[in-house]
């Protein structure tokens, strides 16, 4: 144990300390919070940021910097400490956490200029996004060579081992040997209502190393133990290493009596001052004011004085060795930069020749295929589907990750997609590298976890979704997606931070606004995209200049053609049901003169951005509106408004051939005609 042998306390020991002071203060004043799973991990804290991981305090953006995911966002506490430690955070900045307008949210909140790589809430998935984060780092090693490499560092909990996700990213990482990543475990063993005992026998470092990874198990608590294991890890370059640190719940507690009182539930989740433990007492024991607990003791302040000097000066070495190795590699600098400002505009969109009456899947893969040649910091993943979802268009192209060589672009996730869906967002966090991955649209319930932290994160990343509606067919109703598209719209309707739609979600209607819907998800920088395609063949809308009317999909919804003079009907959808209205429209048009308007609206959360007058030159209030929509009838009820009218398909779907079922379920262009004509008799 690192401590003086006059009993006096070592810098280190103190700092970790003043991190446990700091940790739970914070709690206690916001009368909520984890007070004792961060002073137990106060030690591996200070010494990984002190000691171990690089950064440039004065950029810290840096792009070669050092990256720490925390997955257990309950402990926010102990990350706030330590940035505050660090100078990232004033004094005042910790005091109000947890309150309103404060930077300092009860789960950490992505904010990299104040070190805070990933939001993180949901156990499991911070890690997750810390694994994509090191595929990106070993993704630009292979074109860049080690002078792009840095360290991946995560924390994770009891909890995050336990979720299920942790089975994906133990596989995938340990498979991939992704060795630049050191995870510590922190086994406190208890819960925040039982103690894992209770709920697990499992032997943890044999799962891990079954996986292949390095494991080391140490006391959590011993800071010359840390120091090792770190470096040991570090050291390890073939495979990723978790360190098991027995730590000690609430580490430096004490009760009235001033004896110890670690290591119990209760402090896992209140605090201190509503538990059996004294918070006065254990603020004088860490060393501290309990009258003022919230200081920088002076000692602590000096060393992390010298401990950022040391870090700028190590950074400016770095940058030195950066710029020598540009100056040797124009060419290469260029490319990184590039990747960096994720740069698009070589791609010759209106150029690209694509495929005709295909399903939108099959356009997707022919734009994935163009890709492939044209977009090099593209990295694209399926989970075990991608002869199906066509993402195999971009494999052609390239090759898929493996141990020791990721200088394709391609990941083979296998069946796990809410890993492959917060590794890809992992990717996007690390920046430099654009992520795509794909599965059947039924799947994205697994995902919708990942892709919710993702919007609030405001962090791009291609969502591929094929195999779209009940057309899946004989595959039955555990393949038909009804309501997932609602779903979808929802999040498109909710607002980020900053004021945006939380999600692009897109379901062209057929090959020419697929292609411009790859062209929006790539140029999407602020938020996730989600793209929904279509498993079975469709129409290409025979309209005049199809492409370049195709283009307005970039306003969310628009005008795909229409008969001249006053109208009688509007006809509003997207997906494969627009060649469906198509359809109906021409009888509508042949059998009873009436004069309509077609639109496809693939995303009415970027309509809704619209101007009003835009808005309403598309669905003017006044001419009646019939909706048609292969999943739940809400999908379109905003579009159509209260006097309007849509088709959709309020239950579960049935296994047969489509076709039989577009038959039964109405949606035929005989079926718009009777539907449509009824709707306007009524």
């Amino acid at each position: 144990m690192d401590t003086a042998t006059d009993n006096k306390k070592s810098i280190s020991i103190q700092a970790a300390d003043n991190i446990r002071m700091l940790s739970a203060a914070m709690v206690e004043k916001a009368k909520s919070g984890h007070p004792g799973g961060p002073m137990g991990g106060a030690d591996f804290m200070h010494i990984l940021y002190s000691e171990f991981l690089q950064y440039d305090p004065a950029d810290m953006a840096w792009p070669l910097r050092d990256r720490f995911f925390l997955d257990a966002g309950h402990m926010s506490a102990m990350l706030y400490a330590t940035q505050t430690l660090l100078g990232n955070y004033t004094l005042e900045d910790i005091q109000n956490f947890r309150q309103w307008g404060s930077p300092t949210p009860g789960h950490p909140e992505v904010d990299v200029q104040r070190g805070i790589e990933n939001t993180s809430g949901p156990l499991g998935l911070g890690h997750a996004f810390g694994a994509g984060a090191a595929v990106a780092e070993q993704f630009m090693v292979a074109r860049f060579g080690e002078a792009a490499g840095h360290m991946t560092y995560m924390y994770i909990s009891d909890g995050g081992v336990q979720e299920e996700i942790s089975q994906g990213v133990g596989r995938i990482a340990g498979h991939l040997g992704l060795g630049k990543i050191v995870m510590f475990y922190d086994a406190n063993d208890i819960q925040l209502s039982t103690i894992v005992d209770e709920v697990t026998g499992e032997d943890t470092a044999m799962k891990y190393q079954a996986w292949g990874w390095h494991t080391i198990t140490i006391d959590g608590n011993d800071h010359d133990a840390i120091r090792k294991a770190i470096q040991s890890g570090i050291d390890d370059k073939e495979r990723p290493t978790i360190i098991i640190g027995k730590t000690i719940m609430g580490k430096g507690v004490v009760n009235d009596a001033g004896e110890a009182y670690e290591g119990e539930v209760e402090l896992h989740g209140k605090p201190l001052g509503k538990s059996n433990a004294s918070y006065a007492n254990t603020i004088a024991n860490l060393g501290g004011n309990p009258d003022a607990p919230f200081e920088v003791m002076e000692e602590v302040a000096a060393h992390y004085k010298e401990v950022l000097e040391n870090k700028k000066k190590a950074a400016g070495e770095r940058k030195a060795e950066w710029n020598k190795w540009s100056d040797a590699n124009p060419a290469l600098a260029q490319k990184f930069a590039d990747f960096h400002a994720k740069k698009l505009d070589h791609l010759d969109w209106d150029g690209f020749e694509q495929v005709k009456n295909k399903a939108t899947r099959d356009a997707s893969g022919a734009v994935l295929s163009m890709l492939g040649d044209k977009l090099d910091n593209l990295v694209v993943m399926s989970a075990d589907l991608c002869n199906s979802d066509k993402t195999e268009n971009y494999l052609k192209k390239t090759t898929a990750f493996e141990r020791g060589d990721f200088s394709g672009k391609f990941m083979q996730a296998g069946v796990s997609e809410l890993t492959m869906a917060a590794m890809a967002t992992g990717i996007g966090l690390h920046g430099g590298v654009i992520a795509a991955c794909a599965t059947f649209f039924a799947f994205s319930d697994y995902m919708k976890p990942a892709i919710r932290v993702a919007a609030l994160m405001e962090t791009q990343v291609i969502f591929l979704w094929t195999h779209d509606a009940f057309r899946v067919g004989e595959d039955g109703p555990t393949h038909q997606p009804i309501e997932q598209e609602a779903q979808l719209r929802l999040l498109e309707k909710l607002q980020n931070h900053s004021g945006g739609n939380a999600l692009l979600a897109l379901r062209p209607c057929d090959g020419d606004e697929t292609t411009i819907a790859w062209k929006m998800a790539l140029e999407n920088s602020a938020t996730p995209t989600g793209m929904i395609l279509s498993r079975q063949g469709v129409m290409d809308i025979a309209v005049e200049n199809r492409y370049d009317n195709a283009k307005h999909a970039e306003k969310g919804a628009y005008i795909v053609t229409e008969d001249e003079g006053e109208l009688d009907i509007i006809l509003v959808g997207n997906g494969s049901e627009v060649s469906t209205l198509f359809e109906g429209m021409q009888m509508l048009r042949e059998k009873q003169n009436l004069k309509v308007r077609l639109v496809s609206a693939p995303s009415e959360g970027l309509f809704r951005k619209q101007t009003p007058a835009y808005q309403a030159s598309v669905l003017p209030f006044d001419i009646p509106v019939f909706g048609l929509t292969a999943g739940l009838s809400v999908t379109l009820e905003g579009l159509v408004g209260h006097q309007g009218m849509v088709h959709g398909l309020n239950h579960f779907g049935y296994s047969a051939p489509y076709t039989v079922l577009d038959e039964k379920f109405g949606f035929t262009a005989e079926s718009v005609y009777d539907k449509v004509m009824e709707f306007l008799k009524d």
